[in-house]
């Protein structure tokens, strides 16, 4: 399905990014695993093989990212899919309480990531009328909860900048859409939550595909979606 495409995922060494890069390996794509430290990277990969290429980047820098855009392009010739997976949670403040750290690492993670890693990657995409850029939101950010203000405000902004970003290229032929997990299910949500049912919840491996449906050429009408992908949790 994925054959002869170079797919780019950011947050590789993560527990959803590994999925991500797994399911895209498995249709046949070369896949670049981004994330901010190398032995992270060579702990989730092992093995990479031929088509798994592993990169060391600063998602919160706009020189490292443009870097190494420039590199994956001048190598590949192209990036045809970029999932920007990446991102990062942190709870518990009210808004008022809430300390400029705690907003600059939400958006800085959470949302500049994006904006970075599009930067060099989307003219490209639609210099070549094609191309495809999958975000993960969080289906919590469709309404506001309390102690979540800065983590819903950075995926509340994900989405929006989805929908724009979307709205600017889609006559250019490239696809930009966003994913709206509820809680994955991950060694660290099993720690924080042990007394959850943890069948409920959504499986990386489930994510990762429908990602790869909105990556892939059956998704060509579907633009600026923001697709709730709740499990059973409801």
């Amino acid at each position: 399905m994925f054959e002869d495409q170079v797919v780019v995922v950011t947050g590789g060494a993560g527990v959803l990014g590994q999925a991500v890069v797994q399911h895209f390996l498995a249709r046949g794509a070369v896949v670049v695993s981004v994330d901010y430290n190398q032995a992270l990277l060579d702990a989730a990969f092992p093995n990479p093989g031929p088509h798994c290429h592993l990169a060391v980047c600063d998602l919160t820098s706009r020189d490292d990212c443009a870097a190494l855009s420039e590199e994956l392009l001048q190598t590949h010739g192209a990036v045809d899919v970029l999932c920007n997976i990446a991102g990062g949670f942190q709870m518990g403040e009210t808004v008022f309480e809430t300390l400029d750290e705690t907003w600059d690492f939400l958006f800085n993670l959470n949302t500049k990531s994006i904006i970075y890693m599009t930067q060099k990657i989307v003219p490209a995409m639609v210099a070549a009328g094609c191309g495809k850029v999958v975000n993960v939101g969080a289906v919590a950010a469709t309404q506001g909860q309390a102690h979540m203000g800065a983590y819903l405000a950075s995926k509340s902004a994900t989405i929006r900048l989805t929908e724009s970003l979307a709205e600017e290229v889609k006559q250019a032929g490239v696809n930009v859409n966003c994913v709206l997990p509820a809680v994955i299910d991950t060694p660290r949500n099993r720690s924080d939550m042990p007394d959850a049912d943890f069948g409920q919840w959504v499986a990386p491996e489930h994510l990762a595909a429908v990602i790869g449906f909105l990556a892939s050429a059956e998704a060509i009408a579907v633009h600026g979606a923001a697709v709730p992908v709740r499990g059973l949790g409801g």
